[in-house]
């Protein structure tokens, strides 16, 4: 006979775990299976280390999803304050860097040790190095396990997404819920680097050189660091406009947001016997400010004296300077990919409780999910939003 349960849940991650301290903490016996031998290996290598925990402005503007209302409910339910409630009742020190992500002070570890004191505190039951067989669905929810077989009338699927499979991620999710007739989001890598082939892989000759940039792909624009790799494209920027491109079109980086396109011009009137190139070097590094310089060939000269030369070629470059287009041949997949865009379909689940609709009992959560964040914490309150809906509601 199984081990009788009121909730099973797969997977030990941010969002699995926060579901099964607030059930268990609501009275439910829950059990948690971790494929993995240890939890949360997704939360010890988060922020360098340090866990970027939340973003305090976290709305649902800065998540995607084909339904991108669904999210609402439950952030609004479940908020960055109270997470950091959460986090500061456990004395955890930590601080807010750029655009409002809050980091640990010290380690991730502490956020890990205090969600599974949370779960303890509930009367959660872990068990990991569980390679799951089979789930099965008659009265209640059986999962058959190399080691053993449990069963229980709810069932929550938070086993992520396949991004950094190393860290031992899996499709597992997206196969589960087909099983239960649940429509997927076709799942692609995001916050990824991009990466250049063609003439645009002379760019590989700066590679390791950033610079403050704004990013646009789509309708998005993003303000942060790109940096330069020997495979494309990488930094904050271009990880979250990486989440918005499509194959087949173009990046955009203006490499002087603080500069109108007009500037070059201006220039000429006022220090006339300057170049292009000095100019470029007075806003960039010297390694990409002369790639670009040369890269504006025949446009202009870079070497040449900007009085020297007309206002239509100057006014040409800085165009090109501020909306500067890549054609990336692709990206570096989920094998690099921070998250997974796409997941279990919002319309198969209920906003308010993560549940699916046509199967009572079936919940899915986190990352599994088609609901996607952007760079900075987002993911992670995401997961803490679902986790709370989906643990009060089993």
């Amino acid at each position: 006979m199984p081990e009788r349960y009121d909730a099973i849940v797969l997977g030990a991650g941010a969002a699995g775990l926060m579901c099964a301290a607030r059930a268990g903490q609501r009275g439910r016996r829950v059990l948690i299976l971790e494929r993995s031998e240890t939890p949360g290996r997704k939360i010890l290598i988060s922020g360098g280390g340090r866990c970027n925990f939340t973003n305090i402005g976290a709305e649902p503007v800065h998540y995607l999803s084909q339904n991108p209302h669904f999210a609402r409910s439950a952030l609004a339910r479940y908020t960055p304050r109270d997470f950091l409630d959460l986090v500061e009742r456990y004395g955890i020190a930590w601080h807010e860097k750029t655009l409002g992500q809050l980091f640990c002070d010290g380690s991730a570890r502490q956020i890990l040790d205090m969600l599974l004191e949370e779960c303890a505190r509930g009367g959660a039951e872990l068990r990991c190095g569980e390679e799951i067989a089979h789930v099965d669905h008659g009265d209640a929810f059986t999962v058959t396990t190399r080691s053993g077989c449990y069963s229980a009338p709810a069932l929550v699927i938070a086993t992520g997404g396949p991004s950094i499979p190393k860290m031992g991620a899996t499709g597992f999710a997206y196969d589960l819920a087909r099983q239960f007739g649940l429509r997927i989001v076709e799942p692609r890598p995001a916050l990824v680097p991009l990466t250049l082939g063609g003439e645009e892989v002379l760019f590989r000759e700066i590679s390791g050189v950033s610079a403050p940039v704004v990013a646009e792909a789509g309708k998005a624009h993003f303000a942060e660091a790109a940096l330069f790799t020997h495979r494309g494209l990488s930094g904050p920027a271009i990880l979250q406009a990486s989440s918005y491109w499509k194959p087949g079109k173009a990046v955009a980086i203006d490499f002087l947001p603080d500069r109108g396109p007009g500037w070059l011009v201006e220039r000429k009137r006022t220090t006339p016997q300057t170049t292009a190139r000095s100019m470029l070097r007075e806003a960039l590094s010297v390694r990409l400010a002369d790639i670009l310089a040369e890269k504006l060939r025949p446009m202009l000269d870079p070497d040449r004296d900007l009085g020297n030369q007309p206002d239509k070629a100057l006014r040409a470059a800085g165009e090109r300077l501020s909306r500067w287009e890549f054609r990336p041949n692709g990206t570096e997949g989920f094998a690099k990919a921070e998250v997974t865009v796409g997941g279990i379909a919002t319309t198969e689940l209920s906003s308010k409780t993560m549940e699916a609709r046509k199967v009572p009992g079936l919940y899915a959560i986190g990352e599994a999910v088609d609901v996607t964040g952007w760079l900075g914490g987002y993911n992670f309150q995401w997961a803490w939003a679902s986790g709370v809906a989906a643990g009060e509601a089993v």
